[in-house]
């Protein structure tokens, strides 16, 4: 049987070992990352979107140093470009990816080729599984899952410029991302309204969202779904609960705002066993009607009064996801690229949480000052 063939590195060359021992030191967050996950079980689920599976022809990277290279992209919130330079540069870095003091990283175009990879033959379904691995990863290390899960959205702005693309799509010519669309997420006061009358007007914006499932005690995210911005966040609740289900999670709560208060899902939790805590529309206990009282019951259940009080942590993600690893804005164009970088910034951040949980280290490294 012919085995897999990956391009040697060179760590242990004269200049390896001894220089990164010295240089990169016990408590650096990479140092850390290497030591709670186990890379290697990626390999088998990644080497499938090679053309005969790395058997034949001139051996490649190994998949999982490609992987690494993203995560170190989305961890420091660098292009393909930036960090390939971050690389050269970067002993720790280096060392994280097993290549020598003197040895070149993968050229940005190595890098683009593997995420085209994923784009043309993974798509979804192998972004899907890698963060249900680390989802895995984590449970058999040991860090706890509590029974509420999280449910919400985030949205990113499309990489154009409406503007000219407005007039492109009146010349005739097609627009430069297809899969944007025009979606609400929040509101502000109007502009020139007083502020006794507290009049708002809602918030658009042109791009893509990031429903998500993060699990309340953990903080980790577990399950995703990318659509464009006009989607309903009500509507892609049922996909995200199915989801979960394939996952070993001892859940028993789902929290979610308003946005979410659909009879369908409400329905949807009791008939899986699980309690609901979306928070509840005015109409439904304000109303004159006489089967209010179910609703009222609800918001008096110990499960919705603490998701309720959980419900804050994912927007606190997702502002972390915003402010430190690029998700405010799209890195490229269409609907299947931002799932890369949605599923990418999802595993990051996961990546993140175990190495705190598990060895007590956080990331403290920024973006744009390594670039």
């Amino acid at each position: 049987m012919i085995k897999e063939r990956f391009k040697e590195l060179g760590t242990g060359s004269f200049f390896g070992e001894y220089l990164y021992e010295r240089a990169v030191p016990e408590d650096h967050f990479l140092r850390k990352l290497e030591e709670v996950v186990d890379w290697e079980v990626f390999t088998p689920k990644l080497i499938r979107l090679y053309r005969g599976k790395a058997k034949r022809g001139r051996p490649p990277y190994n998949p999982v140093v490609m992987l690494k290279i993203l995560v170190l992209s989305y961890l420091y919130d660098l292009s393909e470009r930036q960090v390939e330079r971050h690389v050269n540069d970067s002993l720790s870095a280096k060392w994280f990816l097993g290549l020598a003091v003197d040895e070149a990283a993968p050229d940005h175009s190595t890098l683009t080729k593997f995420k085209q990879r994923i784009e043309r033959q993974g798509r979804e379904a192998v972004l899907e599984e890698l963060l249900r691995e680390v989802v895995l990863m984590a449970m058999r290390k040991g860090v706890e899952f509590g029974s509420i899960q999280l449910v919400d959205s985030t949205h990113s702005l499309a990489d154009v410029n409406v503007p000219k693309d407005d007039r492109r799509h009146r010349e005739g010519k097609p627009r430069r991302d297809s899969g944007a669309r025009w979606g609400v997420k929040g509101k502000r006061r109007k502009k020139g309204g007083g502020d006794e009358d507290g009049e708002t007007e809602p918030l658009y914006f042109y791009g893509y969202k990031m429903h998500t499932v993060m699990n309340a005690e953990s903080e980790m995210i577990t399950s995703l779904v990318v659509t464009g911005g006009n989607a309903h966040d009500g509507k892609q609740f049922p996909t995200l609960v199915e989801r979960e289900r394939q996952q070993e999670l001892p859940v028993d709560t789902y929290a979610a705002d308003r946005g979410y208060d659909d009879g369908e899902n409400h329905y949807l939790l009791e008939t899986r066993g699980l309690h609901s805590a979306i928070i509840l529309n005015r109409y439904r206990t304000e109303k004159k009607d006489k089967h209010k009282q179910v609703w009222i019951d609800l918001k008096r259940t110990p499960q919705y009064q603490a998701g309720k009080r959980e419900r804050y942590r994912i927007e606190r993600k997702f502002g972390e996801a915003k402010q430190n690893h690029g998700l405010r804005h799209c890195r490229y164009t269409g609907r299947l690229r931002y799932a890369i970088q949605a599923y990418l910034t999802a595993i990051v951040l996961n990546l993140k949480r175990m190495v705190r949980l598990l060895t007590g280290s956080s990331f403290k490294g920024r973006a744009r000052a390594m670039a």
